[in-house]
């Protein structure tokens, strides 16, 4: 009885600091304010006062159902009219695959022989996309899932602010207001029908059992992941992004992150923060030339193509894509192709990294 007290303290405080500087963060106009908000917020105010940095924390059952949602909300974006652009785009997914590749390769390349970083946390650092959903993977297998954390959130704020910057100066911003009022637009959890709601539950809880028959690695997440995928392209059913889940997934892992941030010194956080720039502009870089490559010879304008590839956030960048009149469809079949792509072949890997002891956590980067 004593630890699940413990815990629902841990929970309270921390999410009651994430839901404030969430909303703080969203008063100012920040992108992904709740998760960039909670994770600040709890970070630095745990930082400081040392009562509450002993009493922040999210406990691992409570990230069960939020892999289990995020599984089932990832898959739903493959729709029935997104098949619809696999004929007229085999150019440009192939580059996507060999782009995401190559930029894993290099990013490997840098963090295990120059930075001496371990395998796998090498790999969950430097993978080009899921910045949530790797976040949460990393958290099971890494100690420092922290340093991960720093990564992926140093690649999409790098990428969030230099793409509105790249399409317009001026109109840059009016991106990350429409983001957050996307937000808000998001239907509510009591306005979705009942089928809709019992799908939704349905798919999550689901997903996790036939995985485990089935023996696919990632069962939390790859199980609804595919469920969701199955049954949206055949059209048997469609389910929104959720406001509630979706604001509650970036609390618990935003908050979660800065929970541990807090108990780190900062000394420790600057050398991971000076790999994480070097990083993401390695795989900005192999993005960028990748599409401006594609630009040249397919004829397709440069910016709507590098809005398809750079790995700045589905949602974000999708958006960012509908506000200055590109095709939404056409960036969005692109990042899901990445999104699906990086989750499908992520078990495989692990479970390769597992059978060969590569899962360490001594992540002892060159001063």
């Amino acid at each position: 009885m004593r630890p699940v007290l413990s815990d629902i303290q841990n929970i309270i405080v921390t999410s009651s600091i994430a839901f404030f500087t969430g909303h703080v963060f969203k008063i100012f106009g920040l992108p992904a304010p709740f998760l960039l908000g909670s994770l600040f917020g709890v970070w630095i105010i745990a930082g400081i006062i040392p009562p509450i940095r002993a009493r922040v924390g999210i406990p691992r059952w409570v990230f069960v159902p939020v892999i289990l949602g995020l599984g089932t909300l990832i898959g739903a974006n493959f729709r029935p009219d997104i098949l619809a652009h696999i004929g007229s785009s085999g150019i440009t997914v192939a580059a996507m695959f060999l782009a995401t590749i190559l930029a894993t390769l290099v990013g490997l390349f840098y963090l295990m022989r120059i930075r001496k970083y371990s395998f796998i946390m090498a790999l969950l650092s430097c993978i080009p996309g899921g910045q949530a959903e790797v976040i949460t993977i990393s958290r099971d297998l890494v100690e420092k899932d922290y340093v991960v954390a720093l990564f992926h959130l140093v690649r999409v704020a790098l990428v969030f602010c230099s793409t509105p910057f790249i399409l317009a100066l001026v109109e840059g911003q009016a991106a990350v207001t429409a983001s957050n009022m996307a937000l808000q637009a998001m239907p509510s959890i009591v306005s979705l029908d009942i089928k809709t709601l019992l799908s939704f539950i349905a798919i999550a809880i689901c997903g996790l059992p036939i995985a485990r028959l089935l023996h696919i690695p990632m069962p939390q997440l790859i199980g609804p992941l595919m469920i969701s995928s199955a049954l949206h392209i055949l059209g048997f059913v469609e389910i929104p992004r959720i406001s509630e889940f979706v604001i509650l997934a970036q609390v618990a892992i935003g908050g979660s992150v800065g929970a541990r941030l807090a108990r780190v010194p900062f000394v420790e956080l600057a050398v991971y923060l000076r790999d994480a720039l070097v990083n993401s502009f390695i795989v900005l870089g192999t993005y960028g030339i990748t599409a401006y490559g594609l630009s040249e010879l397919t004829g397709i304008d440069f910016i709507k193509m590098l809005l398809a590839f750079v790995p700045g956030g589905l949602y974000e960048v999708t958006l960012l894509a509908l506000i200055f009149g590109f095709d939404v469809a056409f960036v969005a079949f692109h990042h899901t192709i990445r999104v699906m792509m990086i989750f499908l072949g992520l078990p495989f890997v692990i479970a390769f990294a597992k059978k060969h002891n590569l899962i360490t956590d001594n992540v002892k980067p060159s001063q």
